[in-house]
Formats: structure tokens, sequence, C-alpha cells
């Protein structure tokens, strides 16, 4: 299917197909020899920009594509040309036409996989790589620990591929984790699934035909996607359980409205790495006792558990799905790494004999092809920008960096997986063990700090205060009265005020003012008409300064209400 825009498709074929001279794509030793752009004796010759195919998926139920509109805006103010199969977009409801708009042009299957930097989702297929140019970069999820006759058609081939599924749990790279992205739409969709199946209502209801009990949820993995169950069915009204292997979690499930249901883990539990690791026979033997008498209990169970390069850990087993009531759920999301309950089936809905439900889809983000469709470009625009430092449309590769070592398993056919290990967690440091305090001194060593000096300061200041208070005139000695009442009424007028009503700042201020509007009012009427003037001035500006703070104040406080 060609479709509209035949005539932009004619201009893309015209393209030569050697594409554009990537090298160096990856960061050597600067080399002393001329480059074309430099000039000098020759003409400046400019390179074309680089290409980027995004194809169709083929793999069946892919329902994303790797760019959206709003991705390939992004990918061309990096200076890419961007090409966009023909219908790539359609089942995430991104018409050919919004390509165009954005900047992109529409091009057939072979054209995208014939680009120099290929933007993909799924894993690809062996007649995928072989449309693949020499030199071309691969970007895609790949599964590089789980698939290797994968990497050894890759590696075949003279490109560089980047596993969008490989990057490492370090904060520096969260914005290019497909893995969180995609972990969290299929949180949230597994809820969804396990709704449509159940009998009941999730929420707690009190009508005149009686009383609903809530569901109940326990949901196996506090990870991305299981807060993001947790999170979908509190807000459905269920009242829910959630389990780990790692007991520092129990906040986050409690912030979301989930009770934590917790075995003792064992030490060192996660290694380090961001990921759950292998437990010991020990704790699998406490787990199982829990999750048999959770099953008897709940209604819907929902599974997130996965370990980086293993197959899914088998924590439900077909016993404890016997123990389930008639009419519950079960959501596997493990299922397309082996599953983590007995009887799932990848890609399936299982009913087992006495009733229970047990869903196995492996295409839960692409259920909502839209949002996952965004997140995906969104993650692989990231990617692009840390790959292009220079922002002129030229892939620069550093394999010096953690992040875009992890990610790279081929490249120019040579196979760099598995990458070194990469260190995510350090170890805490030791605590000094604290000091014994200092003995204090039986006497005082600084003579200005002894109590017979310090007496003899004050005893001295309040003879200068009452030779000044005698010899001064009565006019000096009633302003000085009224001072000292003016600041500690003012201060305890403003001071009593919630301090949520005012910032520190204007605490202070209004303190201030306070005191001038309280030594204002004790002058007015009681000496001349210009005191008078003077002082009811000074009343005017005070309140106008008081009153205003707390009307700032207001406003403030006011943006952080819920209308």
């Amino acid at each position: 299917m060609i479709g509209p825009g035949c005539a932009t498709m004619h201009a893309v074929q015209d393209r030569p197909p050697t594409g554009v001279h990537l090298r160096p794509l990856y960061r050597t030793a600067p080399s002393s020899a001329p480059s074309p752009r430099m000039g000098g004796d020759r003409a400046v010759q400019e390179e074309p920009d680089v290409l980027i195919g995004v194809p169709r998926e083929s793999r069946p139920g892919e329902t994303r594509v790797a760019a959206t509109p709003a991705t390939v805006r992004q990918l061309t103010a990096l200076g890419y040309d961007v090409l966009v199969e023909a219908g790539a977009g359609a089942a995430a409801s991104f018409p050919d036409d919004a390509y165009r708009a954005a900047g992109a042009r529409v091009g057939t299957h072979v054209q995208a996989w014939t680009a120099d930097v290929v933007l993909h989702v799924a894993k690809p297929t062996a007649e995928e790589v072989g449309l693949l140019r020499d030199g071309a970069v691969l970007i895609s999820t790949l599964a590089p620990a789980l698939d290797p006759d994968l990497l050894a058609t890759l590696a075949a081939r003279p490109i560089t591929a980047l596993a969008m599924d490989a990057v490492p749990r370090i904060s520096r790279a969260q914005s290019l984790d497909v893995l969180s992205s995609m972990a969290n739409i299929a949180g949230y969709r597994a809820v969804i699934e396990a709704a449509h199946a159940f009998g009941r209502s999730f929420t707690g209801q009190v009508t005149a035909a009686g009383k609903v009990p809530p569901a109940t949820v326990l949901v196996v993995g506090a990870g991305v996607a299981g807060l993001a169950a947790i999170g979908a069915a509190s807000s459905l009204g269920a009242v829910v359980r959630a389990t780990d292997v790692r007991p520092e979690v129990a906040e986050q499930i409690a912030s979301l409205g989930g009770e934590y249901v917790g075995v003792p883990a064992d030490e060192g539990q996660g290694g380090g790495t961001g990921y759950a690791t292998v437990t010991s026979a020990d704790y699998d033997r406490r787990a199982a006792a829990m999750y048999a008498e959770q099953a008897r209990d709940v209604d819907i169970v929902i599974t997130t558990a996965l370990i980086p390069g293993r197959p899914a850990p088998r924590l439900i087993t077909e016993e404890m799905v016997a123990a389930m009531r008639p009419g519950s759920v079960v959501v596997d999301m493990a299922a397309a790494q082996g599953g983590n309950v007995a009887g799932s089936v990848p890609d399936e809905v299982v009913v087992t004999p006495n009733g229970v439900t047990i869903i196995g889809y492996t295409d839960l983000p692409a259920r909502l092809p839209g949002q996952a469709s965004q997140l995906f470009g969104t993650n692989l625009v990231n990617l692009v920008k840390l790959l292009t430092p220079g922002k002129g449309g030229q892939l620069v590769l550093d394999l010096d960096d953690v992040v875009q070592r992890s990610m790279t398993v081929v490249r120019d056919g040579e196979l760099l997986w598995p990458p070194p290990p990469v260190q995510v967690s350090a170890a805490p440091q030791a605590t000094p063990a604290p000091r014994p305090p200092a003995p204090a001194p039986a006497h005082p060593t600084h003579p200005d700090r002894s109590p017979a000096r310090t007496a003899a300061v004050v005893g001295v200041a309040a003879a200068l205060l009452f030779l000044a208070a005698a010899f001064s005139p009565n006019q000096l000695i009633g302003n000085l009265t009224v001072f000292a009442l003016a600041v500690v009424v003012g201060f305890y007028v403003i001071g009593n005020v919630h301090h949520a009503l005012h910032t520190p700042l204007m605490s202070v201020t209004n303190a201030i003012s306070g005191i001038i509007v309280v030594g204002a009012l004790l002058q007015i009427g009681h000496t001349g008409a210009l005191v008078t003037v003077l002082a009811a001035v000074a009343v005017l500006v005070a309140s106008i300064n008081v009153f205003g703070g707390f009307a700032v104040t207001r406003r403030m406080l006011g943006m952080f209400t819920r209308s």
C-alpha cells in the first residue's frame, strides 16, 4: 500500500543507496588529516543529513511505533532527516499526514530499513536485519540476554546495534529506560484486563439491594509495573496488598494506598543492580507459604517478578491456583519469560477447572498504543540527543560512556555483549565512632566569661542607664518608654499569627511594622499637631505594609489550593 504522497516517495528513491558516511561512528583518537568540513586548500564539502528510518512493526499484535509526530519534530530539530514507512503509525492513531506535517517523509518498507539509522520497537526479524545497509545503526529492543540467535544474526552484518532494553539502572539513564516506561503502562493495563475479566466491581458499595464488598488484589513485585498496578487498583476502590523481596518499598506501597505483605528478606537482596536477583531457598520456602495463604483470601493476583537475563521465577503454583475462589483472576505479566504462575500461556487466557482465569498477555503496553508509542519515542529521542553531542545531525557513539557501552551489543559487526558490569549502588560508608565528650573544666579559663565579670558589666550598664534617666528631660524618658512598650506589644501581636500565613521575611517586616503602629498610636493626640500628623502617617503606611503582606501571602497559598 503506497497511499498518498507518491511524489515525496519518488524523491526519496532518488537518494543514493549508499547513504551517509557515518565514520567515525564512535569516538577514536583525533586524526591530523584535514577534514572535508574544515576546508583549507580544498572547498568545504558538507555531508548530507543523516536519515533516520522508522519502519512499520511486523510482529503480530505490535501496535506501537518508534516515532510519533511529536518526536519527529524533536529529531528534525537535531538536524536529522526522518522517513516513516507508510502506515507505520496507523495502529496508534498517527496518520501519515500527521508525520508529513511534522517534517517527516513517508516512504516504503525497504526505504525505512535501508536508512542510516533505524528506530524500531520490537525485536527485528532475520529478514529485516538483512535489509539493513552496511554501516547502519539499529536502535531497538533486542533482549540480548535471552536471544543469542538474534545476536549472532546482528554480529554477522557490518552494522551497529543498540538495545533499548539494556539501559543500566542509574539515575543519568532514567530518561532512556524503555523498560520502566513500558512497565508503567503495562501495570496499569494489567489492572484494566483483570477488571474486565472479573465478575464484580472493584469498589465496595452499599445499595438498597445490599452491600457489595470491595475486591481484594495482591500485587507481587513492587517495581515500576507493580507500583503502577497498585495505584490503578487502589484508585478503582480495591483493597490492595503487595509484596516484594525489598522491605524498603513498604513506604512506596503505602503511599499508593496498598498494604505491604512482607517476607523477611535475605541480607544484600537486590545485588546493587537496581533489579531483583535470585533469592535463597530458605526465602523461597517462606515466601511460598505466604503466597499460599494470600491466594486463598484474595480475588485478583497480579505478578510482575522478573530477573534480567533469567527465566521468570515460578511463584504461584498449581496448588495455589486451585485454592483460589471460583471467579478469581490472575494476571501473569511475566508470561513472556516463562511466567510467574503455573498454567499461564503467553498471549492467551486460560480458565482452570475451578473457574480461575489466568491472563498471560505479553502485549500489555501495545494495548495502549498511542501513549506507549509517545513514551517509547521520547526515550529514543533522549538517546539520540545523547548520541548527538554537536546537535548537528551527526551520530557519535562514545564507548567510554557507561550508558552507551551498556546498550551497544554490536559495533560494526563486532559482538560487544555482555557489557562490563555497572555498579549502581555504592557501599555504605562506615560511620566513625563518636568521640567521648571532653571533660568540662573545673573553673572557667576565659576571664571575659567569668560570672563576676558579667555581673560587673551589668552593674555598670544599669548605673549608666539610671544616670541617663536622672539627668534627661521628661520627653526623652516618655519616648523611650513608648518605644520599649511598642517593641514588646508589636512583636507579640505579629508573632502570635500562625507561621503558615506569612513567610519568614514577611514575619520580620510585619513585626517591625507592628512596632511602628503601636508606637505611633501612643503618640497621637499627646503632643503637638506635627507629631500627631506624622504618627497618623506612620500608622497608615505601616498598616498598608502589614495588610499587604498578608494579602500577598494569601494569594501565594491560593496557588496550592485545589479548585
